[in-house]
Order: structure tokens, then C-alpha cells, then sequence
């Protein structure tokens, strides 16, 4: 767990007598909110708990959860984060899906309706609680109305809004938030993360997601898709076909970004997410109607939420960047 949620976990653990059977952790993404749920669990399951009731991280039962064993413990997660760690396991590899499906809550069946191994609790971690389709969300709702003694669930979500509210008014909600910049950035630097304050602010000051971020190719695939869109000859066509393999999501999510920098910068005269591009986004900011660049931005992030529907990838990217052409280069727009 990150350190700077070591207070959160106290104060929960503190009410540990009077714990809800159902909790609802929520919090915006990358800000450490699995490893929180993770820590918790353990503390709970922990035979011989330290003083402030944290795991000890040295009886049976936490070797057997730090090595993935533990008998009184689950994880429901999509398909497509647990498939991998399943087949290392030797059983059977599911399809990958984004998805929690209804099949992989009815397997939780004997779990939750039998004693516990160790005669203490046992937990459900569910993470991240959204990706529950709405069969498995039903189903998961019929053990969250009257679960078994000492049978607790933990949900992590980074999009609460989009649980049925029949789950979330069944769960006790903890709601964490992101360190502080100076904490965040200390702990990039520890991590020896190269630019932190580029991919802090790229990541919303999310660590987590800005650590991902500085690993492998994406800072400079970022960097180039950038400096391509902000040129002043920017060709809408020949961009989109120099980048026609970028995954979607990676596309929306820098688009969504600039768009918004571009608006804020030309209304407030602020950065947020991309203080290394300050010189392409004053001259992008001077040639644009404000209400226009705010219009796109807006169609970008509600189309965040068709990122793993079947769209034509190529086709989609390259509709954005012609409208985002008539948003910077007008005048060819008139021609």
C-alpha cells in the first residue's frame, strides 16, 4: 500500500469491531486505491496484527496472502487482469473480457456459503466494482443483502456513478483521495520516474497512472503525436495515417487533454496537463473560437465511454482530427 494512505487504513481499522459487511472504496483511478483494499484484507485476515491492527506481515496467514493462497480470501476482477494470473495457476484461461461476468460472481457461491478455513473472516475484493456487467451486478447483489457472519465485501471503484444504486446504498463508502503534488512528486522521484511533473499532470495527479505513463514508449509517442498535431502545417490526413495504430483510448485521453489545455489556456491563461507543450499551446490557443475547441472537448469525453465498443478505430481518429483541422485552420476550412 502507498504511504500516504497510512492514516486511511488506521482510522478504518480502529472501527474494525463495528466493520460493515459491505464497503465501497472510491477515488479517482491510479491513486492507489487497490493497494489500500489489498492492505485492508490482509489486515483483517492477519492472525497476529500489530498494535495499530495493520497486518504483521509474518504469521500463516499473511504468507499465504502475500504468495496468492490465502483459503478465506477472493478477487473479482475483468477476465482480461485475472486471465493471465490464472493460467500461471494451471486452470482454465477465460476469455478476456473488460467485463465481470455474472459466471465468475456464481462461482463465489460455495465461498461465501461455507465456514471459513481458519474459523475468522472471510473477503470478497471486487475490483474495479464497475466492470460488473448488470447480470453479475444483480447477482452479487443477492449476496450483499444478507451475507454470512464475518463474510465481508470490498468494492473499488473509480467511477462510483455508474453502480446501481441498490449496491452502493448496501455499502459503507470510504472515499480516498490523490497525495498531495510535493508527496507525489517525492515519490516519482523515488521511483525514478524521468519528467515527473509532466506525467504527474498528465496523469491528473494520479501517481500510479503517471508511473505507468513514464514506462515504455507512451511519453514519446505522446511527445511526437503532440508535436504533429500542434504543427502549424498540420495535415489532418497524413497524421491520422502516421498514427493510425494508436490504441484508442491512448488517442481519446491525449486529444481530451489538449483540447482542454487549449480552451483553458486561451479563457484562464492556464496548463494543466501538458506544461511541457506551453509555447504549442499559446500559438494553437490564438487561433481558435474557444466555444468550438469546447465543443469537441466535450464530444472527446463522452465518447470516453465508447473505447471498448467495436468502433473503426482508423476511421474514428481520423473524423476527430479533421474537425479538430477546421477548429485550428479555419481559413482552409473556407477554402
Amino acid at each position: 500500500m502507498e504511504n500516504w494512505f497510512k492514516k486511511d487504513l488506521e482510522t478504518v481499522l480502529a472501527q474494525k469491531a463495528q466493520l460493515p459487511h459491505a464497503m465501497l472504496i472510491k477515488g479517482p483511478r491510479g491513486i492507489g486505491k487497490l493497494g489500500f483494499g489489498l492492505a485492508l484484507t490482509q489486515a483483517l485476515l492477519c492472525e497476529k496484527p500489530a498494535a495499530d491492527a495493520t497486518a504483521c506481515n509474518a504469521c500463516n496467514a499473511c504468507n499465504w496472502f502475500a504468495s496468492g493462497s490465502h483459503p478465506d480470501f477472493r478477487l473479482l476482477a475483468p477476465m482480461s487482469e485475472s486471465a493471465e494470473a490464472e493460467s500461471e495457476e494451471g486452470a482454465k484461461k477465460g476469455k478476456a473480457s473488460p467485463w465481470i461476468s455474472i459466471e465468475q460472481v456464481r462461482e463465489l457461491h460455495d465461498f461465501i456459503n461455507v465456514s471459513s478455513h481458519r474459523g475468522g473472516r472471510k473477503i470478497i475484493l471486487v475490483a474495479p466494482a464497475e466492470a460488473l456487467n448488470v447480470n453479475a451486478a444483480n447477482a452479487l447483489l443477492k449476496s450483499l443483502e444478507e451475507p454470512p457472519a464475518l463474510t465481508y465485501f470490498i468494492l473499488i471503484s473509480h467511477r462510483p456513478h455508474r453502480l446501481p444504486r441498490t449496491i452502493i446504498s448496501r455499502c459503507r463508502q470510504l472515499n480516498l483521495l490523490p497525495p498531495d503534488r510535493a508527496t507525489a512528486l517525492a515519490w516519482l522521484g523515488k521511483q525514478g520516474v524521468e519528467q515527473p511533473e509532466v506525467v504527474l499532470a498528465q496523469s491528473s495527479g494520479a501517481p500510479l497512472l503517471a508511473l505507468a505513463a513514464s514506462a515504455g514508449e507512451e511519453l514519446a509517442g505522446r511527445r511526437d503525436f503532440l508535436r504533429a498535431i500542434a504543427s502549424t502545417d498540420f495535415d489532418p490526413l497524413t497524421v491520422a495515417e502516421t498514427f493510425r495504430d494508436l490504441p484508442l483510448e491512448r488517442f481519446i485521453n491525449w486529444m481530451q487533454k489538449w483540447t482542454y489545455d487549449v480552451v483553458i489556456l486561451r479563457m484562464l491563461g492556464e496548463i494543466r496537463y501538458s506544461p511541457d507543450f506551453k509555447r504549442e499551446l499559446s500559438a494553437t490557443a490564438q487561433r481558435i473560437e474557444p466555444l468550438a475547441a469546447l465543443r469537441l472537448h466535450r464530444k472527446l469525453v463522452r465518447e470516453q465511454r465508447n473505447i471498448h465498443h467495436p468502433l473503426n478505430v482508423r476511421l474514428y481518429i481520423e473524423s476527430v482530427l479533421l474537425a479538430y483541422s477546421a477548429l485550428v485552420n479555419p481559413s482552409r476550412k473556407a477554402a
